[in-house]
């Protein structure tokens, strides 16, 4: 595989162990993984000395890990920060465990049935102080393009890019999470390709906003990708498929997804990450991006 890009995933989808997460990623060929949740704890909910531990079995089986998938920025944007600021700051203290200089985060959930941008002022505020925190710190936040956040379409994240985008915050670009938003994905990519540095991986279908492997979907995954191989992007693909129940999906997805999506969820999940990957491999195949 060519350089330019390397594959990683959010393997706690693909189990709760964290020792078949490991054995899942090397099954799939993945020199790297997106750290969410370690046996079933999210990574915020573990100690210092499970973080290690995790580093020590991720050694010994040579997988590196691409970023922290921290809760970091989702909250509700009328809940008091100080608490939250110090859990972000456990995060950037497990990011150098690990040895990686990512961490996934959000700008905030607003209330719902309310503009948005009237909170805007708060929001910048608060990305501020974490983005002033990661400087001090020599991190990189990647913003992800959640439901529901300030930054779930194009215009916010663009919003939040003008002001902050730099050597310590940048954009992850999801697919899937646009399409829930009802946000058309090549419009969002012409807004925000020269802040994309990251990529996370799954698609949706406008009807339904059911997740589905990538390039079966309507999140133009694949046209996208090719106008990432022609830009010359650098950097990594993550794997977070939603394709199976897994430990904290029911705080991952946006209660107002429909109840179909729940009841065709594949139970099995090793093979639904397995899909995943073939999904992704055979576009990159296609794009000769592999």
């Amino acid at each position: 595989m060519k350089r330019h890009i390397i594959l990683t995933g959010f393997t706690d989808e693909l189990a709760d162990s964290f020792d078949e997460q490991i054995a899942g990623a090397k099954r799939n060929g993945l020199t790297h993984i997106e750290i969410r949740a370690i046996d079933g704890k999210n990574i915020a909910d573990c100690s210092k000395e499970e973080v290690k531990a995790a580093k020590a079995k991720l050694d010994a089986a040579g997988l590196k890990v691409s970023t922290i998938g921290a809760p970091t920025g989702k909250m509700d944007i009328r809940e008091p920060f100080e608490e939250h600021f110090k859990q972000y700051q456990k995060m950037v203290e497990y990011a150098k465990i690990f040895d990686t200089s990512y961490i996934r985060m959000f700008s905030f959930f607003m209330p719902e049935g309310e503009d948005k941008y009237s909170y805007e002022d708060e929001v910048m505020e608060r990305l501020s102080k974490l983005v002033d925190y990661a400087t001090n710190q020599d991190v990189i936040l990647l913003h992800e393009n959640e439901k529901k956040i300030f930054g779930d379409d194009a215009k916010g994240c663009k919003k939040i890019m003008e002001r902050f985008y730099g050597d310590h915050f940048k954009e992850i670009f999801d697919f899937a999470n646009f399409v829930e938003c009802g946000q058309d994905t090549l419009e969002a990519y012409e807004l925000l390709k020269d802040y994309v540095s990251y990529v996370h991986i799954k698609d949706a279908q406008w009807d339904s906003r059911l997740v589905v492997p990538a390039g079966m979907g309507d999140g133009n995954v694949k046209e996208i990708l090719r106008k990432l191989k022609e830009k010359d992007f650098e950097g990594f693909l993550s794997l977070e498929p939603h394709l199976t129940h897994f430990s904290g999906i029911k705080k991952l997805e946006d209660e107002g997804t429909k109840n179909d999506h729940k009841e065709r969820l594949l139970a099995d999940r090793p093979f639904a990450f397995d899909i995943a990957v073939h999904a992704l491999k055979a576009i990159l195949w296609d794009l000769d991006w592999a």
